[in-house]
């Protein structure tokens, strides 16, 4: 069987070719599996595989072009043609591909629809081949001519602005609210531009532009280093761009803030689902290993905590940093192949590396520019998640401060382009735009709880009625430690018993016990332990493993401290006796030896040590107070 057309995988330890109606991925490792699938109805004459997106591109006989993952999977196939497709070529960013026929030349996005069709009277365009920045193609035409192309017509959006790439070296802009239009001229041909957080930032060849949406009149201009640029990522403070041999973050006055670095990895691969970035934190995915992403701090470009990168179980797909909050509260949302949404803390201060399963068949995600709001479609549902950071405050509230709808209007799949302000921006399969509406209530309800104006807070949840509000006002007040407010809320939502237990906490008499009951109320066990015995409270530390029945814990911290052994030996005695059990952990028989258990002489002991607490927290205020005076 004649083979057309040969590919490197990106890995380069595979490579792709045709077999007829058939496509082949050959491993060169020996007695390794080869992949074989029927790929079209007639002959394929040319394929190509992405070292960005790592999808693979076939055209054939049966005169369509279709889209495959690199585990044989059809994403994209094409209607048929006129004539037999007889070339295809990925772009070098992996955004977009090229499509040649007979008198035919195609533009592609990567999820396969178009975004135009030329018609020139050139035969078949039997080769085509990309420049390396992207913004031009070659084509070895039939009738023995090389045709050149331009990629123009290029469109940003971003609130009420609109930029249009005219020419290969000129900009429109226009204002949608008062139709005002600026055009901007640069020296050079474009090569990539982003649009967002009020500024544009444009690359040339040797050159980056940074406009303000506020004065689109004088742009700050600095010189680029040796490379062209293949992705720009923008945040609130800074941007990113990354050309193919480094990454660098700048401010948006020109300033070279950071050029974080990591052995092994290629940058000439990476794609806005690899790499995010927020004020604070750069997330990017390694491009050798994909259950692996690397953190660094923005402003230096260091690894962030002890080095170690964030290791998911199976590979990640798409990645993404909450924009709005303190570096300490940072979160990255993770779509892993099993299209599963996850959500961990960037930074682990000090606590294991906890990470929460928020979603599952998400199929993609986008976080409010203005807000930790995150939003998905899931499962032919439109998702919205008012406060995914409540995992880490109370689990039980994240199903409550969820917003779901139909999402058949986007189609399968779709991609979502952005979501700022409460418009949400989704790209359906056949590449049209369509935005939707979200309730502008929980952003408002995140502005003043962030500002502490918890009165204003409550005042909206009783204005909009609704349980999710409340939901969501309940876990930022216990995240804040806003007792008050969230005894409110809980309420509110009918959470009777976490009511009761926020009223326990606000009798609690030291500040100590108080922030370790609010660390067990979100399950921070050990967290809570530390800070009790920290503050010298052994009997509480034990007291919290024996209300959780962790009594192995509590011996042996009654042991190492040498206190209230009999009042743990007693518990334990009266635990069992209530379930008609006997005694059977060996190192509870050997305490009981020699430990006579009195109930009276234990309640005496206990009553002191809240006394000692009650004593303790009245000098510590006596204290504060003085030194207030002073």
């Amino acid at each position: 069987m004649p083979v057309y057309s040969v590919a490197w995988a990106p890995d380069s330890g595979r490579v792709l070719y045709t077999s007829g109606r058939q496509l082949v991925v050959k491993p060169l490792q020996p007695n390794s599996k080869v992949l074989q699938w029927k790929a079209h109805d007639g002959v394929i004459l040319k394929v190509d595989w992405s070292a960005v997106n790592d999808l693979i591109l076939s055209g054939g006989e049966d005169c369509k072009y279709k889209v495959w993952d690199s585990y044989g999977r059809l994403l994209f196939s094409s209607a048929p043609h006129d004539y037999p497709i007889t070339s295809v070529a990925w772009a070098p960013d992996g955004e977009l591909f090229a499509m040649g026929s007979f008198h035919t030349l195609r533009l592609c996005d990567k999820t396969g629809w178009s975004y135009s069709l030329e018609k020139p009277s050139t035969g078949s365009l039997l080769s085509l081949c990309w420049s390396a920045d992207g913004t031009q193609l070659a084509g070895a035409c039939g009738n023995g001519h090389v045709l050149f192309a331009h990629i123009v017509e290029q469109r940003w959006e971003w609130k009420n602005f609109e930029i249009t790439l005219t020419k290969r070296r000129t900009m429109q802009v226009r204002n949608v609210l008062n139709d005002a239009v600026d055009v901007l001229e640069f020296r050079d041909r474009v090569i990539k531009a982003s649009l967002a957080h009020g500024h544009l930032v444009v690359t040339t060849s040797l050159q980056c532009y940074v406009y303000s949406a506020k004065n689109w009149n004088t742009p700050l201009i600095f010189d680029l280093k040796e490379g062209t640029v293949s992705l720009i990522v923008q945040a609130e403070r800074h941007f990113l761009l990354v050309d193919g041999a480094e990454v660098y973050v700048y401010s948006y006055e020109g300033r070279l803030i950071s050029s974080p670095k990591s052995p092994g990895m290629r940058m000439d691969i990476l794609n806005s689902q690899s790499i995010s970035l927020s004020n604070d934190t750069i997330a990017i995915r390694d491009t050798t290993d994909e259950r692996v992403v690397f953190l660094f701090e923005a402003q230096t470009g260091k690894a962030i905590g002890d080095g170690k990168p964030l290791i998911h179980k199976i590979e990640v797909v798409l990645i993404a940093l909450d924009q709005c909050g303190s570096s300490n509260d940072r979160r990255i949302a993770l779509i892993d192949k099993n299209r599963d949404l996850y959500l961990t803390s960037v930074r682990k201060l000090g606590r294991a590396h906890s990470i929460y399963k928020i979603g599952s068949m998400v199929d993609t995600m986008a976080w409010n520019d203005s807000a930790n709001i995150l939003c998905g479609i899931q499962d032919n549902r439109f998702t919205v998640w008012y406060y995914p950071s409540v995992v880490f405050v109370d689990k039980d509230l994240l199903p409550k401060t969820i917003f779901t709808k139909d999402s058949s209007e986007f189609s399968r799949p779709p991609q979502m382009v952005s979501y700022v302000g409460s418009q949400v921006t989704v790209r359906r399969v056949d590449g049209s735009l369509v935005c939707t509406a979200v309730s502008p209530y929980p952003t408002l309800l995140h502005e003043y709880t962030s500002s502490a104006r918890w009165e204003d807070a409550l005042r909206i949840c009783r204005f909009a009625k609704d349980q999710t509000l409340w939901s969501c006002l309940a876990g930022l007040a216990m995240a804040n430690r806003e007792l008050s407010t969230a005894e409110v809320a809980y309420a509110a939502i009918g959470e009777i018993d976490k009511v009761q237990y926020i009223n326990f906490i606000k009798d609690l008499p030291s500040k100590d016990s108080c922030l370790a009951h609010i660390l067990l109320f979100s399950g921070h066990v050990q967290e809570a332990e530390a800070t009790l015995l920290q503050a010298n409270l052994i009997y509480h530390a034990i007291q919290i493993h024996i209300n959780l029945y962790n009594w192995d814990r509590a011996l042996e911290l009654a042991v190492k401290y040498k206190t209230h052994v009999d009042t743990v030996l007693a518990h334990r005695h009266k635990f069992l006796q209530d379930f008609g059990k006997q005694e059977t952990n060996k190192r509870f028989l050997q305490y009981s030896e020699g430990v006579e258990v009195d109930w009276e002489k234990i309640q005496a002991k206990i009553e002191m040590e809240f006394a000692k607490e009650r004593e303790r927290a009245a000098n510590s205020s006596v204290r504060s107070s003085v030194s207030v005076r002073r």
